[in-house]
């Protein structure tokens, strides 16, 4: 069993299913994402992660490469913190 503050086998991947989105090159951040950090993904990153998921492709694409940064809503710790994880550059050196 996970520790309390991260999610289990199940809720990750009911939360990777909800991630997925229209435009391929969201589907790339999430699923580097989810290819490094979906073994302890906490609960703070699932609610940073659902509040990114209501954004519209356009808008969150902006966010993953920086042409935007969170505002109003989504001007909380845990957006800010699944941002820097998912703008991270990937294993290897490869360019994000």
């Amino acid at each position: 069993m996970p520790p309390p503050d991260l999610l289990d086998e199940r809720e990750t991947s009911i939360l990777r299913w909800r991630c997925r989105r229209g435009l391929l090159e969201n589907d790339i951040f999430i699923e580097r994402f989810f290819q490094v950090h979906g073994q302890r993904v906490s609960q703070e990153q699932a609610y940073g992660l659902t509040l990114l998921m209501n954004l519209p492709d356009n808008d969150l694409l902006a966010l993953f490469l920086r042409r935007t940064e969170p505002t109003d809503e989504l001007d909380v710790p845990q957006v800010h913190a699944v941002l820097e994880l998912i703008r991270q550059r990937p294993p290897g050196g490869l360019p994000s």
